[in-house]
């Protein structure tokens, strides 16, 4: 695809939505009010909204590599803080995918440079995890485990910040866990317990 056409395609869908409805745009620019934080992957296979049958305004997003939240990322950090305590989101998701390229990738034992630091993290999942993942003999099994076995972890770094246990407290905010089928286009709730991870960090990572 050349630049110029997603310069064609832009003007054909302002086009349509206000063929649809003359507002639209003056509607979308007034403000936004998600009710759901959307961290997950940067694959140009995954799109966050569309996946989701949202409309723009509904979701607040944040993707990078393997949908990661480590606690020195300022990014997601400060995506966190913004979505819960400004824009008021009720609910934040995880979402991973089956055949993550990232998580394939902290699989390997190649010196991938500059993202090794990154990828250090999933592996760091992988140790924590390895006694199971080692007894799937198949490899693809076995990437698929690690995949859902990430998005709960990051889901736990979520729990762990200041500002989830806080909106817990005050208003009920939940996390949950999500992996996206890339095969087959369906979403697959891990039904993390949300509680109950609360209830085993909170000796540690409690903040008051």
């Amino acid at each position: 695809m050349r630049l110029k056409d997603i310069f064609d395609n832009n003007r054909h869908w302002v086009a349509e939505k206000l063929k649809a409805d003359d507002q639209y745009f003056s509607k979308m620019a007034r403000d936004q009010h998600p009710k759901l934080l959307y961290i997950g992957c940067s694959d140009s296979r995954v799109s966050a909204e569309e996946l989701m049958g949202m409309a723009p305004g509904e979701v607040f997003v944040h993707r990078n590599i393997a949908n990661m939240v480590p606690n020195t990322d300022l990014s997601a950090m400060s995506v966190i803080k913004y979505a819960v305590n400004i824009l008021k989101v009720q609910d934040v998701v995880v979402c991973g995918h089956y055949k993550c390229g990232g998580v394939k990738a902290a699989m390997e034992h190649a010196d991938l440079g500059l993202l090794n630091p990154w990828l250090r993290n999933i592996r760091d999942v992988y140790r924590m995890h390895q006694r199971e993942l080692n007894k799937i003999g198949d490899e693809e099994q076995r990437f698929r485990k690690l995949v859902e076995h990430n998005v709960q972890e990051q889901c736990i770094n979520v729990i762990k910040t200041a500002v989830i246990q806080r909106a817990w407290k005050e208003r009920g905010v939940r996390v949950h866990g999500w992996v996206f089928d890339i095969g087959t286009g369906k979403l697959k709730d891990l039904k993390i317990d949300f509680e109950g991870i609360l209830d085993q960090i909170m000796e540690i990572y409690r903040i008051d």
